[in-house]
Formats: structure tokens, C-alpha cells, sequence
């Protein structure tokens, strides 16, 4: 039943509604840490050797206030906006959890996982060397639970610190929160498969340094340490699980590291699958057959999800294993960026190098995929026919790569078939011609006959050479689409692959600058606008949020580029 807004009518209207929707699988299905505590004090860095998840406290931030709800995620989870103001569930969703109330858990968790950089194993980002001290270090899951018929985990960011914390706070910064709440939402809406923002509050007087960057600088690494307010953001997952979990046990269990490790990893395989893949995988077939059909499953996902990226620009900035979610959705909104300027080789973060770029986010695919290849074969190495199944899934993983993005160009550029040469050249274009990759590929979407309908992508005028060679491109892919399609119907199907705006960060710093000073009306405001980014915004939002990126805040430190620090 709907309401006389068209919203459906919420289920869940009361605090103690939304405790009764808790169903904690994970906890049920995997193993907790043998030597972890029984109340979740557990907040210095310790090695966790064994067991899935470790019960662990939030640490709640003082005097928390609003700041936003996503009333599009509340209403799919079945949520009463009024929730979000609720006292209760403010306290819940800021890191209170000695609200919680049975059949509610007193504590939340959080899960260790193994860091791989483009198929490298490391451990030296763990604080003990071992790699038994890389994990959850400031998010933590507080709910598991079934709304509106589906399983959701919510998982609070910058909740204080657990044992895999590696010595920080645990705590996140408001601008850091503010992105990827937005980000999380912005992608939702584009079509991305993404996890998805519940709520953010923010402390009226805890306030937390990090290096960051001076006002108009243009150092490339900050240059000053400043106070932010802390905040806690919950985003929400059908789960959180991620190839870095995966490839944790299996290094365990090749390292033979416990008794259980082989058991330890069969466990958690079975549960992504339980999780996230179980309405694709049958039951009865026999396990071994279960984890081929993962494999497969997952490369399909993962594939279709960075060519998904490469549509509406996005750059992860940072697609190491740990990043990289098993059920095949964006993860980690840390250090990353949408390509403005087009350039191949994009990457906002400063400590990312070229190797996740932009055009290179294929290949950490198949890098991450490699490691999650690795960790099922431990499980099914006496079985030749699965073991065989599985290479030739991993070695034919670039070839599918490459079909995905050559469906997506072709999508683009409103193509029924995929035309290399054409896209090749449009991308050369492009990059000579210093064209803005969002609205080049909008303003094509209006099957321009010559090339000064694309002038206003352009950052420079461009010469009369590339004047010539546009003139010559366009009309041969105004020829192809003839060829294939009415061009109405192309237009159609373009301006529904290429939004018509995109992320800029120019635009959403001064949103979180302003909320430190409490004022988020630009954060709401960027919310509105977001929310429907295949419309052109209209009168006042068009002269803000359709422009092209002004010449000083290239090479600004914070807009074009960014360390990690949240």
C-alpha cells in the first residue's frame, strides 16, 4: 500500500520496530575470535590469529547531531523518516549501543582481512608483521538484519577503535563522512551497484587532527594539520564480505597456521555464498560445484562493475583486495574520485600511483579476481574438474573484462554493435581536444552534426586540426548509428548511460566545509541533486552543478588531488 505521496508506507515506525528486524546470520554462520571478550571491550591493537569476527563496542561520539538521512534508503528499507530524529535511534546510529535492546546484540563486530595490492601479498601494514592485525580498524557492524523482506548489515564508520585499528582513533572526520555518504547515494543513483548510506551525525564538541591541506594550496601531500568535528556515518551492504576476507583464511590455511584454518575458510565461503549468492546457486548441487559456480558468478559481477565505473567516470583510487567486495559492488568510498578533465590516467589519490588510474581499474580486477581465484582453489584442489573449471574461469577473465567494456563504449556512444576504431579515436579526441568527460559524452547523447555543439566540454578552444578531425568522427558515427538504429531511439538509450552530471569535488568541498560550521543545507542540497543525475538541473542548480571545472582549483590540493587522511 502507498501513501497519497506515492511512498510506500513505511513498516518500521518505532525504535523497538526496528529492533525486532535484527537476524544476525554472520554471527550464527561464522566463528568468533576464541580469544576476543565476552562484552566487546576490546579496543586496543592485539593479533586476531583466528576466528571470522571479533565482538567489539562502538565508542559513541558526544553530543551528537543530525546532519542527514537518505529518505530513498529509508523508504526501501521500509523505515519511518521520523527514525532518523528519533533519541533512541540517533544514540544507536552514533555509537550507542547500550540502547540496544533484546533480540539486539549489546555489541557490534568487526573482521579481520588480508591486504593484496595488485595481486601482491603484504603484510606490512599489519603492526605485528603477520598479518593477524589488518582489519576492521574504525567501522563496525552493529545490525544484521531483515527489512522489507531483504538482509541488510549496517555497519557504523568512524565508530571508535577495535583490535585492528593498528593504533589510530577509530574515529572519521566529517568531510570524509560527508563524501562517502553522498557518494554512496550519487552511485545508487547512476545505476552503480554500490553499498548504500542509512544515516550521519556528527559530535558538537569532539573534534579530532589530521593532516589535510591548506587554504588555495597546491602542495601535492597535506601541508597542515586540522581539527574536523567527528562524525559517524552508517552505510549498509547485503553484507560486507570482501575478497580480502577471503584470501585472509587461505593464506591461514596454506600457511597452516590452526587446525581449523581449512574449516575456517570453507565457512566463510559458504556464507558469501548463503549472503550473496544463493538465489543464483543451487543448494543441492555439491559444494565443490557451489564454489565453481562462485567464481563464475563473481567474475560476471565484477566485470559488469568496473565497466560500470569506466561509464560515469568514477576512479576507486585504491582497489587493493581489501577494498574489493565479494559480492561484486563499490566498497570503501576512501581516497576516490570522477574524472573531469578527461585523462586515461586520472587518479585523485596522491599515495595511489598510475597502477589504479582511471583506464587501469580492469587490470586491479584481475588482479583482486586472481587472489579470490587462489583462495577458492585451496578448497577444491583434489577435485580435478573443479580445479580445471576454475583456471579456465581465471584465464579467460581479461577476455570477459574486455566484452563488458566494449558493450559499455558501444552504449555510450548508443551503438548496437561494438565498433573499436570509433571508440579509439573518440578517446584520443577527447584527450587532445582537453574535453570534460561527462558532458563530451552528454552533449553527444544530442547527436550533434558538427563540433560546436561539443565546445562547451572543451577546456581550451581547440585548433583547426582537431576542429577537422571531429567534424570527420562525427560523421562517420552519425553514419554507423543510421546504419543501426533510428536515431531518436539512440539518443534515448544514450542519455540513459551518460548522466548529466557528474561528482565534482570542487562543488562538494564547500558542502562539508560549511556543515563543520553547522550548516548542511549543501549537503541536503547536493543530495537533491544527486538523486536524479540522467536531468539536467534546471535555472539556479544548472549555473552551479553544469559547469566546467574552474582553472584555480586545478592542481588544488583537497579538489584535485587527496591523501587518505579521514
Amino acid at each position: 500500500m502507498g501513501s497519497a505521496s506515492g511512498r510506500p508506507v513505511p513498516s518500521t515506525t518505532t525504535f523497538h520496530e526496528f529492533t525486532q528486524r535484527v537476524n544476525y546470520s554472520l554471527l550464527e554462520a561464522l566463528r568468533p575470535d576464541p580469544e576476543a571478550t565476552s562484552d566487546g571491550e576490546d579496543h586496543r591493537p592485539r593479533p586476531v590469529s583466528s576466528g571470522h569476527w571479533v565482538p567489539v563496542t562502538p565508542t559513541p561520539i558526544p553530543d551528537p547531531t543530525y546532519v542527514t538521512h537518505s529518505t530513498t534508503f529509508f523508504a526501501e528499507l521500509g523505515l519511518d523518516d521520523g527514525l532518523a530524529h528519533d533519541a533512541d535511534f540517533r544514540r544507536l546510529f552514533s555509537g550507542d549501543i547500550s540502547i540496544a535492546t533484546h533480540p539486539m546484540r549489546p555489541w557490534g563486530w568487526a573482521t579481520g582481512y588480508a591486504l593484496s595490492i595488485y595481486g601482491t601479498e603484504y603484510t606490512q601494514q599489519c603492526p605485528f608483521g603477520t598479518g593477524d592485525g589488518y582489519g576492521d580498524g574504525r567501522a563496525m557492524s552493529i545490525v544484521e538484519g531483515l527489512f522489507n523482506g531483504k538482509r541488510w548489515e549496517m555497519q557504523l564508520k568512524g565508530g571508535g577503535p577495535t583490535p585492528y585499528c593498528r593504533g589510530a582513533d577509530g574515529r572519521a572526520v566529517l568531510r570524509s563522512s560527508v563524501r562517502e555518504f553522498l557518494a554512496q547515494e550519487f552511485m545508487h543513483a547512476l545505476g552503480v551497484p554500490t553499498s548504500r548510506s542509512l544515516t550521519l551525525y556528527v559530535s558538537q564538541t569532539e573534534r579530532v587532527r589530521r593532516p589535510w591541506y591548506s587554504e588555495d594550496s597546491r602542495s601535492y601531500e597535506p601541508d597542515v594539520m586540522v581539527d574536523n568535528p567527528a562524525a559517524i556515518s552508517t552505510r549498509v551492504a547485503p553484507s560486507f564480505l570482501r575478497v580480502g576476507q577471503i584470501e585472509l583464511f587461505a593464506r591461514r590455511l596454506r600457511a597452516k597456521a590452526h587446525p581449523q584454518a581449512r574449516h575456517e575458510l570453507e565457512l566463510i565461503v559458504r556464507h558469501l555464498i548463503d549472503r550473496n549468492y544463493r538465489n543464483e546457486i543451487d543448494a543441492d548441487l555439491p559444494f565443490n560445484r557451489q564454489v565453481v559456480e562462485l567464481a563464475r558468478l563473481f567474475r560476471g559481477r565484477l566485470t559488469r562493475l568496473v565497466a560500470h565505473w569506466m561509464r560515469v567516470g568514477y576512479c576507486q583510487g585504491n582497489f587493493n583486495s581489501d577494498n574489493c567486495s565479494a559480492a561484486g559492488f563499490t566498497l570503501d568510498y576512501g581516497p576516490f574520485g570522477f574524472c573531469e578533465l578527461f585523462d586515461p590516467r586520472f587518479q585523485p589519490w596522491t599515495g595511489g600511483g598510475q597502477h589504479f588510474c582511471f583506464f587501469n581499474q580492469a587490470n586491479a580486477a584481475d588482479a583482486n579476481y586472481r587472489m579470490f581465484w587462489s583462495a577458492l582453489r585451496e578448497l577444491v584442489s583434489s577435485d580435478n574438474e573443479a580445479t580445471t573449471q576454475l583456471d579456465q574461469l581465471r584465464e579467460d577473465f581479461a577476455t570477459v573484462m574486455q566484452q563488458e567494456l566494449q558493450a559499455m563504449w558501444a552504449g555510450k556512444l548508443g551503438l548496437k554493435q561494438q565498433d573499436d576504431s570509433l571508440v579509439q579515436e573518440l578517446l584520443q579526441l577527447m584527450a587532445a581536444s582537453r574535453a570534460d568527460y561527462t558532458k563530451t559524452f552528454r552533449q553527444l547523447s544530442d547527436l550533434p552534426t558538427d563540433v560546436d555543439a561539443l565546445r562547451p566540454a572543451f577546456y581550451l578552444p581547440i585548433n583547426d586540426d582537431l576542429d577537422h578531425q571531429w567534424t570527420s568522427w562525427l560523421q562517420r558515427w552519425r553514419e554507423q548509428l543510421n546504419k543501426e538504429d533510428d536515431l531518436m531511439s539512440a539518443a534515448s538509450a544514450m542519455k540513459r548511460m551518460n548522466p548529466a552530471i557528474t561528482w565534482r569535488e570542487w562543488l562538494v568541498a564547500p558542502a562539508y566545509e560549511r556543515a563543520a560550521e553547522g550548516d548542511h543545507e549543501l549537503v541536503q542540497e547536493l543530495q537533491a541533486v544527486f538523486s536524479t543525475p540522467y536531468e539536467k538541473p534546471v535555472d539556479d542548480l544548472a549555473s552551479r552543478y553544469d559547469q566546467l571545472k574552474p582553472r584555480d582549483c586545478f592542481n588544488a590540493g583537497g579538489i584535485s588531488h587527496y591523501s587518505c587522511s579521514s
